[in-house]
């Protein structure tokens, strides 16, 4: 796989320099100041490729070019929004970044209750905690009906919960749920969190499913001509959130989504951390399944702390946690080993080591939540030696 590194620009606490030191080849970027719906402008692509040549790395992955809560909902200004992501496709493809990630989460994207929670230790990690976030929706949010999604036990949990949370808690609570895309300057208020999620109303699991199936039949036959592969990101976390719908949680959603737009450039971000926070989700067969659609791959692991959906879990080192990383390793390795043997020109599946708890000068370097310097370099060389064991000759996976 090509060792790659999230980089948030120059805003961020870690430097490329300091990802070429961890080991990474590549980096993975994106325009978090454009807003979204906008087209990306050539000088501003242009600006960010050498920013990243200056430390030494290409920059070989986008994530994300956001995809418009007008798209998702098909409202307002959403087919000039689908042809400006059209026009940003070609853009980037004219300057030589042919893998592109997305999301279709309605109105938040990751969601975490707490952004550097404290493992047993010391080190900091980003956890989702359900009680609290049930107390979120119910008490803090009051948004209508909430409580109708929750068992009496999970009620009263939550309740019991609110009433000893100090003001401080409260506003830590919102602000956490309340964040926007990793990088970006979004985020929600209450007041504008009730707002969208107002503009879901009567959007169904299955109408933001056919949103996507229209998205992607506007976007696939640009991505086709310009040789780039798009591949979509699971939910984080993969179940309904707000009483809004989810529809890249498991097998079933992604064999729907590649099924209905079958074309190789339509692919997947495979995240081991969000599909494996849905203990149903069998992720080594996941990758059998879908290895020919395979786009990226982000890898980290959670522990989930419940036997039951939704459940609380947190981000565990990269070889603990819930999921068989050497498994899905093997799994990945063998597909590029057959799209060696068959010629693919994307035969090397972009990876990079996602989140990372914060340990020794993490803890002081104040870097944006879940993407330390120390907690990833740990990550991707723990990784990358699995996969240069299964390479190995021995193995014949290389």
């Amino acid at each position: 796989m090509r060792h790659t590194w999230r980089w948030f620009g120059p805003v961020d606490r870690v430097s490329v320099e300091d990802a070429a030191q961890a080991g990474a080849l590549g980096i993975v970027s994106a325009l978090h100041h454009i807003p979204t719906g906008e087209v990306w402008p050539v000088d501003e692509i242009a600006r960010r490729q050498t920013e990243v040549r200056a430390g030494g790395l290409q920059w070989d992955v986008v994530e994300s070019v956001p995809v418009s809560e007008s798209i998702k909902t098909q409202t307002g200004d959403w087919r000039t929004h689908i042809a400006n992501w059209q026009e940003t496709l070609r853009r980037l493809s004219a300057a030589g970044i042919r893998t592109v990630c997305y999301n279709f989460m309605p109105v938040l994207d990751w969601t975490r209750t707490d952004l550097r929670w404290t493992t047993r230790h010391g080190a900091k990690a980003m956890r989702f905690d359900r009680i609290d976030f049930v107390a979120f929706d119910v008490h803090l949010l009051e948004r209508p009906g909430a409580a109708e999604d929750y068992d009496a036990e999970t009620l009263e949990e939550a309740g019991r919960r609110f009433g000893e949370m100090s003001d401080e808690r409260k506003l830590s609570l919102s602000r956490n749920i309340g964040a926007g895309l990793p990088g970006s300057a979004d985020g929600y208020s209450l007041p504008q969190l009730r707002e969208h999620l107002q503009t879901y109303d009567g959007i169904d699991r299955t109408r933001l499913q056919r949103n996507l199936v229209d998205f992607l039949a506007e976007v696939m036959p640009v991505a086709e001509q310009v040789g780039t592969n798009i591949c979509a990101h699971p939910d984080d976390p993969p179940w309904a959130l707000l009483g809004l719908p989810r529809v890249l949680s498991n097998a079933e959603d992604y064999a729907f989504m590649l099924g209905q737009v079958d074309s190789r450039a339509n692919g997947v971000t495979f995240c081991t951390g969000s599909l494996g926070a849905l203990a149903a989700n069998d992720l080594p067969a996941m990758v059998r399944q879908f290895a020919p659609r395979i786009h990226f791959v982000h890898l980290r692991n959670v522990r989930r702390e419940e036997d039951r959906t939704p459940c609380s879990f947190y981000e565990d080192e990269h070889l603990e946690g819930g999921t068989d990383m050497v498994a899905v390793i093997a799994e990945l390795l063998k597909e590029e080993t057959r799209r060696r043997n068959a010629g693919r020109a994307d035969h090397e599946i972009p990876m990079r080591p996602d989140h990372g708890q914060e340990i020794l000068d993490d803890l002081t370097r104040g870097a944006q939540p879940g993407y330390p310097a120390i907690g990833r370099l740990k990550g991707l060389a723990e990784l990358r030696g699995i996969e240069r064991a299964l390479s190995h000759s021995v193995y014949g996976l290389s």
